[in-house]
């Protein structure tokens, strides 16, 4: 055995994403202790910083110490209680997951289903919170990355406002890449990824909870069923300032260049960021249409930086695929569930979010049919 030295890839799929040479660097910069003052310093600095592209005012505001499925996780066994009832929308992969996430921690759920590729109807909510007044939560996926989808969070979360539910959102494809107002919005628990739009080295979930999401996790009657998730005891970690009581070893320099990527963020500006996410899609769009190939997904909804593209007929999708791996060094997802061999996913997030490299791949697929 040796090193391993990984030759490097275009990463265009749903994630992954490319990974700047700006984050890379730091985060092999010298590891600290995880109570260390400096480091302290830092983990306020990045929870400042979540906050930002959040957009929220948050006070628990923070990074879980393990990937996105970890944050989804981490909202739903703190939020809900034996017996709560819980409505999930769902309309592709991740909504099934947070099916799974209530059924696991003794939720009463109500499913409110789409069809795959397209949006969860406001109708179909409204209709199912009038048939279930004693609803807790509401919880749906604002960018669906198993279809490519957009669904209306603020709109869904209006609705169930108006009866009293708290909101539960994941983000994981959504932080970073298109509109996200936690605030304004009235998202009460939300959770994402360092390894999509933000562009981070995978391994980390950003989270934040609304006031109103911390009362109800502090006046619980029962434990939260994980030790490790529950955030009655990290809050002693993230939210004492300098008297920190140790809760876990936080991955230190994965922080490290989580704070970096944030840092890029604030210096393009959110609003920037989400514009070249969208101008990007517009190229995309339209030089895949000039080598016969077409998008999925309505334009009124469809994701900018995860891009469902149909797969013309005749053609092998896994062949093609690992041709453009093997051949280009370019890598692109394959479709999932009912999607499964009809489409291809491409992704356009943070790092892998420019022209050059979207030329690339454009150039890569052309060859290759």
């Amino acid at each position: 055995m040796q090193s391993f030295i990984p030759q490097r890839k275009l990463l265009m799929g749903p994630g992954p994403s490319d990974v700047s040479e700006r984050v890379l660097k730091a985060l092999s910069r010298p590891t600290i202790g995880h109570l260390d003052p400096s480091f302290i310093k830092l983990m306020d600095e990045t929870k400042t910083l979540l906050q930002y592209v959040f957009q929220t005012k948050n006070e628990l505001t923070m990074p879980i110490s393990a990937p996105g499925s970890a944050g989804m996780e981490a909202c739903f066994v703190n939020l809900i209680e034996p017996g709560d009832k819980v409505i999930v929308c769902q309309n592709g992969v991740f909504g099934t997951r947070m099916k799974e996430n209530v059924i696991r921690s003794g939720g009463e759920l109500v499913l409110v289903e789409d069809p795959w590729g397209e949006q969860t109807k406001p109708e179909k909510l409204r209709a199912a919170l009038d048939a279930n007044p004693d609803t807790k939560i509401v919880a749906f996926v604002h960018a669906e990355t198993s279809t490519g989808v957009r669904n209306d969070a603020q709109t869904l979360c209006a609705i169930a406002k108006e009866y009293d539910c708290l909101t539960l959102v994941d983000a994981v494809t959504t932080l970073a890449g298109i509109e996200l107002r936690v605030d304004d919005w009235q998202i009460d628990a939300i959770y994402s990824g360092t390894q999509k739009c933000l562009s981070c080295v995978p391994g980390l979930s950003p989270v934040s909870f609304s006031e109103a999401a911390l009362e109800k996790i502090k006046s619980r009657k029962t434990p939260v069923q994980s030790w490790f998730l529950d955030l009655n005891l990290i809050l002693g970690y993230w939210g004492q300032g300098a008297q920190r009581a140790y809760h876990h070893t936080a991955p230190v320099n994965s922080i490290y260049a989580l704070h970096e990527s944030l840092l890029m963020v604030k210096e393009e500006g959110l609003e920037n960021a989400w514009e070249r996410h969208q101008n990007n899609h517009n190229y995309l769009r339209d030089e895949l249409q000039k080598i016969g190939l077409n998008m999925t997904i309505d334009a009124a909804y469809r994701l900018p930086q995860l891009n469902l593209v149909d797969i013309p007929k005749g053609c092998d999708d896994a062949k093609i695929r690992k041709q453009l791996l093997n051949e280009f060094d370019v890598e692109i997802g394959a479709g999932l569930g009912a999607l499964a061999g009809k489409v291809w996913r491409i992704g356009l997030m943070g790092e892998s979010s420019n022209r050059q490299k979207i030329d690339t791949c454009i150039a890569a697929l052309k060859a290759v049919l």
